[in-house]
This record gives structure tokens, C-alpha cells and sequence, in this order.
């Protein structure tokens, strides 16, 4: 890892109608526009979606970071997240995140040690950590039969 801190740029262009292109270095461009519920056409991402899509993946990253480190054996994750935006004092804003984690095991990995590592990567996820919202999340373990 490279020493702290890390900076990261994005740029956006937009005209007074249309998609707002946003590009960083090195990354392929995305095309956002206003959600549907801001009136927005949809079938883009929008900046709404672009955050509860980071609290999902920082999620998944984190858990796959603390399971290896913890040699801990693992056959998927994935995890479903429904951000709430409210108005608060006339101010619109995310006020809680709700988190569906799903982790996938082999019958010889520990149930419990699974479920410590999804909350432990919840706990740690710089997005969430980032955030003034509350996150909330239901941690779910299936055991699957596999061929050692």
C-alpha cells in the first residue's frame, strides 16, 4: 500500500442538458444523469447511485481484504445495499445505508469467523467510516457442499 495520504481526482463536464461525462486518469469514463426521482430520464448512473454503489463495493473489498489476511477460506460475497435519502431541516441527504451481506462458505469454514469478518468489514470500510449517515447490516452465511 502506497503511504497516506492518497489522493484521487475525478473530473466532470456537463452541458445545460444531457449525460455529465466523469472521467479520472487511467479509468474509463461514466455517463451520470439525475435519477428518476430528481426527474432525470434514468438508465444512467447518478451520483445517488454512484454512493450507496461505493459503499457495496468498499464492502466487498474490505471483506476480501480481511479474509485474506485472516487466511480465512471463502467461496463468494455479495452484499445489497439500499441507501435512504430524506429531507432533514429542508436539507436533502443519505440518513441511512441498509446492508444485506451474503457470504458463501465451504462445509469446513467457520460460520461464526465469516460473519466477524463481514461486520469487522463493515466497521472498517473507509466509505462507511466516511459517512454521516447510520449503516445498518444483516450479516448471512450458506454453508455450500464442496469437493475438498
Amino acid at each position: 500500500m502506497q503511504p497516506f495520504p492518497h489522493h484521487y481526482t475525478v473530473s466532470t463536464t456537463a452541458a445545460p442538458q444531457g449525460d455529465v461525462l466523469v472521467e479520472a486518469a487511467g479509468l474509463p469514463a461514466l455517463r451520470t444523469e439525475a435519477p428518476v426521482d430528481f426527474d432525470g430520464p434514468g438508465g444512467r448512473w447518478s451520483p445517488e447511485d454512484l454512493l450507496v454503489a461505493s459503499v457495496a463495493d468498499c464492502l466487498a473489498l474490505t471483506f476480501r481484504g480481511i479474509a485474506r489476511v485472516s487466511k480465512f477460506s471463502w467461496l463468494g460475497f455479495s452484499a445489497h445495499v439500499t441507501g435512504t435519502l430524506d429531507r432533514i431541516d429542508h436539507v436533502s441527504q443519505f440518513t441511512h445505508f441498509d446492508i444485506v451481506a451474503r457470504v458463501q462458505i465451504p462445509e469446513w469454514a467457520n460460520a461464526d469467523q465469516a460473519r466477524r469478518i463481514a461486520l469487522k468489514a463493515e466497521d472498517t470500510c473507509l466509505i462507511t467510516r466516511s459517512l454521516k449517515a447510520t449503516v445498518h447490516v444483516d450479516v448471512e452465511v450458506e454453508v455450500v457442499a464442496t469437493a475438498r
